[in-house]
């Protein structure tokens, strides 16, 4: 008897898989990648942050981007977004405000609420500007943003409040440094090799 050929075409191609596949190990896990199988123990970490980011973009998107971006402020706006978020290119704050702000320059309304916001929060290791963020908040609002209005309100009172301490500073420093130099009277003085009251 005759059996059919599917089987035994199934059947081979099972003791094939069977054959290069090796038993079990609680120990192991199977990594599979665009060079093939291994099997490897499972506290191993092979993870690369750096391959997920390319350091050169083969297909030139990026530059091209910049290129773009360099004439219209809404892909200025985007390659900002990109350089904050680290999207295709390596993370970077400082080039990512600096295209934000030049599309804020240029107009977007989009651009201009998002530096006033970054002025009035600060970003990383840059610190607030009140003023700045109310500036640039003044101006988005004016152009009728619900979300600017808002937020320049914050902007203002926080100005305001820097206002106050930059006064309090200016008119009390020269008051207060004055009393540190001269105006306080020295309670104990060195004689006879010691500290008398």
């Amino acid at each position: 008897m005759k059996l059919p050929q599917i089987p035994v075409l199934l059947l081979v191609g099972l003791s094939v898989g069977c054959a290069t596949t090796p038993a079990p190990d609680s120990n192991m896990v199977r990594l599979c990648d665009s060079s093939g199988c291994e099997e490897v123990d499972k506290s191993t970490a092979r993870f690369d942050p750096s391959s997920t980011v390319p350091d050169a973009d083969p297909e030139g998107r990026m530059p091209a981007l910049e290129k773009l971006a360099k004439e219209d402020p809404r892909a200025a706006h985007d390659l900002a977004l990109r350089l904050f978020r680290g999207d295709g290119v390596r993370r970077d704050s400082y080039q990512a405000l600096q295209w934000m702000r030049d599309a804020a320059e240029r107009g977007d309304l989009g651009a201009q609420k998002a530096v006033g916001r970054l002025y009035l929060t600060g970003l990383e290791e840059m610190g607030s500007d009140p003023r700045e963020a109310e500036k640039w908040l003044t101006i988005a609002a004016g152009r009728g943003d619900k979300e600017a209005e808002e937020l320049l309100v914050e902007a203002s009172a926080a100005r305001k409040n820097e206002d106050a301490a930059y006064q309090l500073r200016t008119r009390w420093r020269p008051v207060f440094y004055n009393s540190w130099y001269s105006g306080y009277r020295y309670y104990w003085r060195w004689s006879s090799g010691r500290w008398i009251y």
